[in-house]
């Protein structure tokens, strides 16, 4: 399975000048709400996630992820699993399981976000259900930014930025690696170009 292809053929691989999340500027965007847009890709996608998670022999009881990014993803591997879905959401700026969720005693949850970029909002759940008497058994997503290490990929990080518990796996299906760059050292910016932040626009 090719995953950048399937980026690119869903338009979620975007080009062009980019404001991210964490402050930095890149020439390129995933925006994987396009891959999952289509209901038949969002199944393939998690089908072959969720097999690397079982070919690891990892015990899951339940996927958690943070709303609303993951959602989808967290659903799909969570069928693809076979076991239940929850979600966390922000309620005043702090991840909280809502809406009649519970966790049981020591329940296995494996996180899932769309993309992993530091680890952020995943680690937000980690946190919430770990407070909860969860047991957090590792992270998962369809695609990872190059920030953290990802489970028997090829390539190493060695970053700062990652937020996700080092002795834990982290699943996913690629790593999608960009040059970034501070505001101030960007080339586009130099060239007169102005960043935007996708979703800023409509898109």
């Amino acid at each position: 399975m090719d995953i950048t292809q399937i980026y690119k053929n869903s338009n979620a691989l975007l080009e062009g000048h980019f404001l991210l999340s964490s402050g930095k500027h890149s020439p390129f965007y995933l925006q994987s709400a396009k891959v999952l847009e289509s209901p038949k890709t969002a199944e393939e996608l998690a089908k072959a996630l969720a097999k690397i998670i079982q070919e690891s022999k990892i015990k899951i009881d339940c996927v958690c992820s943070p709303a609303l990014g993951g959602i989808l993803a967290g659903y799909e591997l969570a069928r693809a699993l076979g076991v239940r879905f929850i979600f966390t959401e922000r309620v005043n700026g702090v991840m909280t399981l809502r809406r009649g969720f519970e966790i049981k005693k020591n329940e296995k949850i494996l996180v899932c976000e769309d993309i992993i970029t530091t680890g952020g909002s995943a680690m937000e759940s980690a946190k919430e259900v770990k407070s909860l008497g969860a047991e957090v058994v590792g992270y998962a997503a369809l695609a990872n930014r190059g920030i953290c290490n990802r489970y028997q990929s090829p390539n190493t990080f060695d970053s700062k930025e990652c937020k996700l518990d080092s002795n834990l796996p982290l699943f996913a299906l690629e790593d999608f690696v960009f040059e970034t760059y501070e505001p101030s050292q960007c080339p586009l910016c130099q060239q007169g170009s102005k960043a935007i932040k996708p979703g800023s626009r409509g898109n």
